[in-house]
């Protein structure tokens, strides 16, 4: 006997064995048994969604020998001829073969006819978007009025290449693209029907790799079968498909957040080796970074969707959401030249290394801080590891250090004091103890750099506790917050301060008004409305503005000092 392929062997035959089109089966059904069916249909959707079953299910329901029902019998002659194909009355047509106006007026001339054997002749006119306008033009009047005994079926993947003329005349039923879970769970019952083992992850890549398309996903199937020589494993799925490895996908995402580039294209060559495809291995990465982006913001999603990536759960805290999007934008950016590049193992190549050339420095600011410490910094360490040793004794040391060794051009520290005495003061309140005045010093003094410095000016002092320091961080800008800078910022706080301080941040709703940074703002505010009265009050400008009936405008005034910048 011929073998009969999957997608063709197990069409549902019943209304209810189709698969994730229940808004369409319960409109079909309840219109048939009302006895309720317009002459004209049209069916949208992707590919292998289930538009021409849906069909020629109408067309058996509609002509069952026992009566028309939504449940026809599948045993007379029609049903029969019908799941057979060869049902006289049931005219198939496809339009992309078919597209000149002489063809349609051929197909026309024969529905003035009454049915040979059924109760209804039907129309299947399947790509109907293929058809010429002339052919369109040809079929309106019929496909509006037709004898009483006609059933139109149109069937299309892009319906907005229809007119509207058409559109108006038929119901039409939108069929969406199937979920990998819907179609995991018809792959998993065809194979216990047909008796053959396969694991679960095997079939959820094929399910994944169908995208949507139920008849894909029995393609898929019955290739990997015959792969497989009749055992569907993982492995051999993904050796078919020529698809990464899970883990590899998670070594490349740690590759790139530990810049170590010699792992990733070690990686890379084991790949090509392989001859995997670098497009699917770029569509991996997508939607790796797109579960991680989502568990990062709506954690509790895990519960309501199946996600692919079970095992990324330990890079949700570890990547910055902020990498997440970059990440996600080069590889998207990077599928879509894949196909320009020479190679596609060196356009994937590119791609990694673009990622790793635009990594923000937030996640490696503890090292670029630490990197404008002068040389001789492990001196100064030495004294700031003695717990005997004053605070401010630290701090005097470590600000000569930074003064004395780092070129002035390259840091963006003020001149260190000039007397112990206003170190002091500079560093501490008058009774000796850290205040939000020698936070605000801290941030002004000490080369911090990127996000690690925008957390900082953005944190405002609350109290101390046991050398501990209390810092608010309102909710408003909660996202500069992360592990990573707050481990950078706490280590320049033990070499400004000493060791033996820590900082410990909370958050808080209200917006707090003693940051480093408003009052930046309000310095710079006075500085600029200082600049406008000056500008303002200048005898030259006087005699100016009365003579010429001129205005100042304001904004574009700026204090000296801030020219340029």
């Amino acid at each position: 006997m011929t073998y009969q392929a999957l997608a063709r062997k197990w069409r549902p035959s019943r209304f209810d064995e189709v698969v994730g089109q229940e808004h369409v089966v319960n409109a079909l059904t309840h219109a048939l048994d009302d006895n309720r069916v317009h002459h004209a249909f049209l069916f949208t959707g992707t590919r292998g969604v289930g538009k021409t079953t849906l069909a020629r299910l109408l067309a058996k329901s509609l002509n069952c020998e026992r009566g028309m029902s939504s449940r026809p019998c599948g045993e007379c002659g029609t049903c029969v001829s019908v799941d057979e194909g060869r049902f006289i009355d049931l005219l198939e047509v496809d339009a992309a073969s078919r597209t000149k106006v002489d063809d349609t007026r051929e197909l026309l001339d024969n529905v003035q006819y009454a049915p040979t054997v059924g109760a209804y002749k039907v129309y299947l006119i399947d790509e109907v978007h293929m058809l010429s306008g002339h052919s369109f033009n040809a079929l309106l009047k019929t496909l509006e009025e037709p004898p009483p005994h006609v059933k139109f079926l149109l069937a299309t993947t892009d319906p907005q290449k229809l007119p509207v003329t058409v559109l108006s005349r038929c119901l039409q039923f939108n069929l969406r693209a199937l979920t990998q879970h819907e179609i995991l769970g018809q792959l998993e019952r065809i194979l216990e029907k047909e008796e053959i083992v396969a694991e679960k992850t095997g079939l959820s890549l094929l399910a994944r790799s169908a995208s949507g398309s139920m008849r894909d996903g029995l393609s898929l199937l019955d290739q990997s079968i015959a792969f497989s020589g009749g055992e569907v494993t993982e492995e051999r799925v993904r050796r078919m498909l020529g698809m990464i490895d899970d883990h590899h996908v998670l070594d490349l995402l740690e590759g790139l957040l530990s810049q170590s580039p010699l792992s990733i294209f070690r990686l890379v060559d084991h790949m090509r080796a392989r001859s995997l495809d670098f497009s699917r291995a770029l569509d991996d990465l997508l939607t790796a970074l797109h579960e991680i982006a989502l568990l990062q913001k709506a954690p509790e999603l895990t519960a309501e969707r199946e996600m692919t990536w079970a095992n990324v759960h330990h890079l949700v805290n570890t990547i910055p959401s902020e990498v997440v999007q970059l990440f996600y934008q080069i590889a998207l950016i990077g599928k879509r030249d894949l196909p320009l590049a020479s190679d596609a193992a060196q356009g994937f190549e590119m791609v990694l290394l673009r990622m790793l050339a635009f990594k923000p420095a937030g996640n490696d600011d503890a090292k670029e801080i630490k990197s404008h410490i002068p040389d001789k910094k492990n001196n100064v360490s030495n004294r700031l590891d003695d717990k005997n040793t004053p605070a401010v004794e630290n701090h005097q040391s470590l600000k000569n250090s930074f003064s004395n060794e780092v070129p002035h051009s390259s840091q963006n520290l003020n001149p260190a004091p000039a007397t112990v005495s206003s170190e002091i003061k500079s560093a501490t309140n008058e009774s000796g103890e850290i205040d939000s005045e020698s936070w605000g010093h801290f941030v002004e003094n000490t080369n911090l750099k990127g996000l690690v410095r925008e957390l900082a000016m953005n944190l405002s002092f609350s109290h101390l506790s046991k050398n501990k320091m209390i810092l608010n961080l309102s909710e408003s800008v909660g996202h500069l917050y992360s592990n990573v800078r707050h481990q950078a910022l706490d280590a320049m706080v033990k070499e400004y301060f000493g060791s033996q301080y820590s900082i410990d941040t909370q958050k808080v709703t209200s917006v707090t008004s003693d940051t480093p940074a408003l009052k930046r703002e309000e310095q710079l505010a006075r500085e600029k409305n200082d600049a406008i009265e000056g500008f303002k009050n200048d005898t030259v400008i006087k005699d100016f503005v009365e003579k010429f009936d001129a205005e100042v405008l304001n904004d574009s005034i700026q204090p000296e000092k801030h020219k340029g910048s």
